[in-house]
């Protein structure tokens, strides 16, 4: 368990929600280990630089995922086509639907190389 999420994930009550959650966390922070981690506004996020690249937040129906505006916008295609709903700011991996992990990696890495100079948290 990545010790700045372990207090975040202990606070998950239903078991295959935290467990899927950790998974997740876990399989970025593997993959993409030059991102830290860091808990804000309450949720779980991967951060270069000082700059956002995706967060998450829980809820009762879905595991939710935002790249920003920027990101979501950009795949919203891809998202559509692996069966995920999404709003303006997320996509939702229902819990019970496995992780399209592909799409995940081709989001953050959008992210890391389109915010590569962004010198802020957010996109302005």
């Amino acid at each position: 368990m990545i010790e700045t999420f372990k207090e975040y994930l202990e606070g998950i009550p239903e078991p295959s929600q935290r467990q899927r959650t950790e998974e997740v966390l876990n399989w970025i922070h593997k993959k993409y280990p030059e991102l830290e981690t860091r808990i804000a506004w309450n949720q779980p996020m991967f951060i270069d630089h000082g700059t956002f690249i995706v967060g998450f937040s829980i809820s009762s129906k879905h595991l939710a995922c935002s790249t920003e505006l920027v990101g979501i916008k950009h795949f919203s295609e891809e998202i559509k086509k692996a069966g995920y709903e999404q709003t303006m700011m997320l996509m939702k991996f229902p819990w019970n639907k496995a992780i399209d992990y592909e799409l995940l990696s081709r989001m953050i890495e959008f992210n890391i190389v389109d915010k590569a100079n962004c010198v802020t948290f957010w996109r302005k």
